[in-house]
């Protein structure tokens, strides 16, 4: 269950702000129907992340233990540095697709939002962390779902609102920490 809330929580915290909520925030400033543009959201979530759990859980049977534990830190201290990086969106993101409909407008453009951002990464290094990718894509899933449906619902009015540097500085910490107890082999010495 830990790989489940800890997956759920850091994403929640570091798609605020993220390119992705500003798509859900124009996404339905332009198309005004909130239904299809979350569903696209679950379905380019759950296939964008479930490609990233199987790629960590690849990851752990070709590295060894000791080489991966170095790799998952460094990449969860990058992530945490990555995470004080504010995004911009490009507007092109938000032309991509528009003659498949809002689900499909919806779907390709966030599917291709995450393709390489810090939560496709986050999510490959805590598949592999936790060795339950499973549990990993439904949390990080999860955290998409709690940062980015209601931007769809309340759009920029709640975003001038949230302290952003704040909230950006917590998800940084839960990156940094997970790099430190990952490089320190403090799961190793619990029994996980």
């Amino acid at each position: 269950m830990e790989s489940l809330f800890v997956s759920t929580g850091v994403v929640a915290l570091a798609e605020i702000g993220d390119k992705t909520q500003l798509l859900a925030f124009i996404l339905a400033a332009r198309f005004k129907k909130p239904v299809p543009i979350i569903f696209g959201i679950l379905a380019a979530t759950i296939v964008n992340h479930g490609l990233a759990g199987a790629l960590g859980a690849w990851i752990t049977t070709v590295v060894s233990p000791e080489i991966l534990r170095w790799i998952l830190g460094l990449s969860f201290v990058g992530m945490a540095i990555w995470t004080m990086i504010p995004d911009k969106i490009e507007e092109e993101e938000t032309q991509v697709a528009t003659k498949f409909g809002v689900f499909g407008a919806t779907l390709v453009t966030f599917f291709l939002a995450e393709m390489g951002d810090k939560t496709q990464i986050a999510t490959v290094a805590m598949a592999a962390h936790y060795a339950a990718p499973l549990m990993v894509v439904i949390g990080t899933t999860l955290g998409m779902l709690i940062a980015d449906v209601p931007a769809v619902f309340v759009g920029n009015k709640l975003a001038d609102k949230i302290p952003m540097k704040l909230v950006h500085s917590i998800a940084a910490a839960v990156f940094a920490f997970l790099g430190i107890a990952t490089l320190l082999g403090v799961g190793s010495r619990l029994g996980f």
